[in-house]
């Protein structure tokens, strides 16, 4: 199963080259802007090259920028039209199982958030075997630092996660929400414990208004 890999586009989706693929993942944040009626526009744009686009299977989450995916007639417009939009929830496509979840920790007044000590009871009902695990968010330490408020680099992705990803041990697992930015490269494929796990945003943090990459292809 050939599948491209995305995720951070950020209204940047005019921009990327579309693949021969078999499959699409987009790990959430199609959309940027924290004013309504702009992300409205945003996700309605973003939806229609969606639904144009010449791959058989399509899997989508939200991120924290998407208000728009939070409304249900979205949802069902995204389902009516071959879209498999995951909100915490699973789906086999080809013998493979696929678990995808929008949430991550609390940072600012975004979409999705939960408070960081409250997140064990979001994954701690997963269950395997999970072939492909696709969260907004990264697991700590892997592929997710950032700057915090004192400008120190910090490891800022979700421990209890984490946690559950090792327990679980999907073969692949599927995260953006943690850009590059200029001090660091968070995007791309690491390696840890027979895990791949994967950053695939495209933009960086600073330079929005163009993309980095064009994603991640991998055989599934």
């Amino acid at each position: 199963m050939k599948t491209w890999i995305l995720s951070d586009i950020h209204g940047h989706h005019d921009l990327l080259k579309i693949p021969e693929v078999d499959t699409v993942i987009i790990a959430g944040d199609v959309t940027n802007s924290f004013i309504l009626y702009r992300n409205e526009q945003e996700f309605f744009s973003f939806k229609n090259w969606l639904f144009d686009l010449p791959i058989k299977n399509k899997v989508l989450i939200a991120g924290n920028h998407d208000a728009y995916a939070t409304k249900k007639y979205n949802i069902d417009d995204l389902k009516t039209n071959g879209i498999i939009y995951l909100e915490h929830e699973y789906v086999e496509i080809e013998n493979k199982l696929i678990f995808g979840s929008p949430y991550t920790p609390t940072f600012g007044n975004w979409y999705f958030n939960v408070n960081r000590n409250k997140l064990q009871k979001y994954w701690e009902g997963l269950e395997g075997p999970i072939h492909i695990l696709v969260t907004h968010g990264p697991p700590k330490g892997i592929l997710d630092l950032t700057l915090n408020r004192e400008d120190k680099l910090e490891m800022c992705g979700d421990k209890a996660l984490l946690n559950k990803v090792l327990e679980l041990r999907p073969k692949i697992h599927v995260f953006g929400h943690i850009h590059n930015f200029k001090q660091c490269i968070n995007q791309g494929i690491r390696e840890y414990q027979g895990i791949k796990f994967i950053n695939a945003s495209i933009v960086e943090d600073g330079k929005f208004g163009n993309i980095t990459n064009n994603g991640i292809i991998i055989d599934i």
